[in-house]
């Protein structure tokens, strides 16, 4: 793909203001650098691969002056085509901002640039006795500045939270080219409007973050975890409540359905997913004399509950092997052959058998399967439509697009949301206006005005 004639002559001039080896025309870069593990794909004109914040700066205040779109991208893992440049122009990469600056003990914090994977941090932290909470399934790939974007979640954001707790304070550049500063490295700050919870979950709509200060909590000495399976995912979705009615809270707690099971039995092997037609994977953390007692007082619960020959695990090593299983849900429907379209909706807690209910009605409806798992103590469940030919036949595509405006119906009319963690992005741009009312939208349009006159930030996008 070549430069548009809108863009060429402008980004010309770019390679004035930056370093020859942060700009990018080569072709194979720029083709590195169009879509994300959603479907939309667009080749930009050119790729930044910054190294500073003052780079960022001259790129965005450059394409400010010069009105030409630019896609911040971080790791580039995302479900919703977030870093998806979508209009063309520049791909402003941060994967090469990837340092880990400190790590204060003391302090109980981390500074970090963007680029750093999540996974990375969480050992890093570890090392030294610390603890950083948040843990997106690709937390081996995806980067801190995506999981600010998103303000990603993750299986332990049952006991913990999701990313903006952990954020004290951070380096953003606004589209203009200004740097700003918020929050910083203490544990309570009340100085001003609350900036840092403004950016994140923004999606890469309002300003690009090149350094964050994360809050770290000491590491819990003990671990465990259970792993069981149940008649159906009916029985699993009433054992969640029965837990939290027992007044347990545990760290994570995720449910797999009977599809996903049978996905993952071809895929990995009978011997690695437990009997029955759905899963229910339980971690607890703490002293260790607490945990041992709780994870036997849990034990217990379940069984009463229905639990199909339960296993347990202590420690870091155990407890790992058990979560490599959840870990392979999503590569093992993907090896089904079919598309899996992975809608990341959250209901409320109680509704989660009426989830699981009306997601069999309506695989029963279309005749397509419906894979159900993920993070059931918070109610954010994966409700994945699984379709052969999806992206090359219309009368699929658009039977399959129906079948997500009833689930997105349905779970609006419950008082849920269109996305927990991954955010809306262009994935779901189709169900935005249904999400909120009028004046929230014209709210964040005008955050959106106010921060990007010129509208060069991510555009395409929902707002």
């Amino acid at each position: 793909m070549s430069r548009s004639k809108n863009t060429a002559r402008p980004l010309d001039q770019l390679q004035r203001l930056i370093p020859a080896d942060e700009l990018s025309f080569d072709p194979d870069i720029r083709d590195a650098h169009k879509s994300d593990k959603w479907f939309a794909t667009r080749v930009p004109d050119a790729v930044v691969l910054a190294t500073s914040a003052l780079t960022v700066s001259r790129v965005l205040r450059f394409a400010t002056e010069h009105h030409i779109p630019v896609t911040p991208r971080g790791a580039g893992v995302g479900y919703v085509g977030g870093c998806v440049p979508s209009q063309g122009g520049i791909v402003l990469s941060l994967a090469r901002m990837n340092r880990i600056l400190e790590i204060h003990k003391a302090d109980g914090i981390a500074r970090v640039q963007p680029g750093v994977i999540t996974g990375t941090l969480q050992d890093a932290a570890r090392a030294q006795g610390l603890f950083y909470p948040p843990d997106p399934a690709s937390l081996r790939e995806c980067s801190i500045g995506g999981n600010i974007a998103t303000n990603a979640g993750g299986p332990r954001c049952l006991k913990y939270g999701v990313t903006r707790p952990y954020i004290l304070g951070m380096e953003t550049v606004l589209p203009t080219g200004e740097i700003i500063h918020a929050g910083g490295r203490t544990h309570k700050n009340k100085t001003g409007f609350d900036l840092v919870g403004l950016f994140v979950g923004s999606e890469g709509l309002l300003g690009i973050v090149t350094e964050a200060t994360l809050r770290l909590l000491p590491l819990p000495p003990a671990r465990a975890c259970i792993s069981t399976g149940f008649r159906n995912i009916a029985a699993a979705a009433r054992a969640v409540q029965r837990v939290f009615e027992g007044g347990h809270l545990p760290s994570a707690l995720e449910i797999a359905d009977a599809f996903t099971l049978r996905a993952a039995r071809k895929h990995l092997g009978t011997g690695l997913v437990p009997v029955g037609n759905a899963h229910l994977l339980l971690e607890i953390d703490g002293q260790v004399s607490p945990v041992r007692s709780e994870i036997r007082s849990l034990l217990t619960l379940l069984r009463e509950a229905g639990a199909l020959a339960p296993v347990t695990a202590f420690g870091e090593e155990p407890c790992e092997r058990l979560w490599n299983l959840r870990r392979q849900f999503s590569q093992s429907l993907k090896s089904t052959g079919l598309t899996k379209l992975n809608e990341d909706i959250a209901v409320p807690r109680g509704r989660l058998v009426d989830l699981v209910r009306f997601a069999a009605a309506l695989q029963k409806k279309y005749g397509y399967p419906i894979a159900c798992f993920g993070h059931a103590g918070d109610g954010n469940i994966h409700v994945n439509i699984m379709a052969a030919d999806y992206r090359t036949n219309d009368q699929v595509r658009q039977q399959v697009d129906r079948a997500l405006d009833e689930l997105f119906q349905q779970v609006l009319s419950w008082g849920g949301v269109i996305t927990g963690e991954h955010g809306v992005g262009l994935a779901k741009k189709r169900w935005w206006t249904s999400a909120l009312d009028a004046p929230t939208r014209a709210l964040h349009a005008s955050l959106k005005h106010a921060l990007d006159p010129a509208g060069i930030l991510n555009p395409g996008k929902f707002v």
